[in-house]
């Protein structure tokens, strides 16, 4: 079932939780675990991230280094198609630009496809760590609105080859990110909704937002996405803290805030069981009063941490 549909038919805030996929070398079962111990919540899709191959330098015995391409989490499509149809739930992989040619792309959707998936998240995604900005892939589609222009066209059977023979039509429901203090390039919050816009208006249905931890910042946003002419369904996500150190770590890799209230509760905390209460009282604060105001879907970021979500969610339902 397409994520678009699935918010259209409930009459409640319906729940996601968002995955990454093992590591190279690891069995599935970590993952699996970790998704039965969500299923009492009903999530009604699961996303699951995409990485790209990076660069790592290692050291030979003659001293010169040697550039080795290593990609830590592969296997997306295939551990989306798996979990979808072991539990039944829809699985929402994303869809990179960087590290992807448009052709990669492609052969990654057709895939998908015979699947029998329907969702994908369309981001454009990190530039490697060892460049100052973000490079597309030669032939890659340069940021988010190209990739989902790229994904419609599919839609309607306009494949890459011109000239390709029963070109089936690839239909998927598009969601995309939202950022409510803005993406870390954007100049502006204004500038970013613009950027914003022209992705929904290229076929993106629904929006999944940064993490945020002050729902008033979230709030602001949807009313400037209305304004702004952006009227598909613009679902939260959220971050319980765990460890004391992304006191200063989120705000720096997401280029966030934290509420000065959350800030002052972490610094007095002795270590990570301390800031991990703290992290799952604020999240529940937030999903609760998110729920209070009607949003039409909650977007989890579990990276594989389960207690702490679980307490979140038997207090929320």
């Amino acid at each position: 079932m397409k994520v678009s549909d699935i918010i259209k038919q409930s009459e409640k805030t319906v729940f996601s939780f968002e995955l990454l996929p093992p590591l190279k070398g690891s069995d599935g079962s970590k993952l699996y675990n970790t998704i039965e111990q969500l299923l009492e919540f009903d999530p009604k899709y699961i996303n699951l991230t995409t990485h790209r191959d990076e660069f790592q330098y290692k050291q030979r015995a003659d001293g010169l280094l040697e550039k080795k391409v290593v990609r830590k989490r592969p296997g997306t499509v295939a551990i989306a198609a798996s979990i979808q149809h072991k539990y039944g739930i829809p699985v929402v992989p994303h869809i990179l630009c960087g590290g992807f040619t448009r052709s990669e792309t492609e052969h990654v959707l057709i895939d998908l496809h015979f699947l029998g998936i329907e969702n994908v998240l369309a981001l454009r995604g990190d530039g490697l760590k060892s460049e100052p900005t973000f490079k597309p892939e030669p032939d890659g589609n340069k940021n988010a609105n190209e990739l989902v222009e790229q994904i419609v066209d599919l839609r309607h059977g306009k494949y890459l080859d011109p000239d390709l023979k029963n070109k089936t039509p690839l239909d998927f429901s598009i969601g995309v990110a939202g950022y409510p203090e803005k993406h870390f390039e954007a100049p502006n919050l204004e500038t970013d909704l613009a950027f914003l816009k022209q992705k929904v208006d290229a076929g993106a249905e629904y929006i999944v937002t940064q993490m945020f931890f002050d729902n008033q910042k979230f709030y602001n946003f949807v009313d400037k996405c209305r304004k702004a002419g952006i009227n598909v369904p613009i679902i939260p996500g959220i971050k319980p803290i765990a460890v004391k150190n992304q006191l200063t770590v989120l705000p720096k890799i997401f280029s966030i805030d934290l509420p000065d209230e959350l800030s002052k509760e972490l610094v007095k905390c002795k270590n990570n069981d301390e800031a991990k209460k703290v992290g799952t009282e604020w999240a529940t604060y937030q999903a609760k009063d998110l729920v209070e105001h009607g949003v039409p879907s909650m977007h989890v970021y579990t990276y594989g941490l389960t207690d702490n979500v679980k307490e979140i969610m038997k207090a929320v339902l």
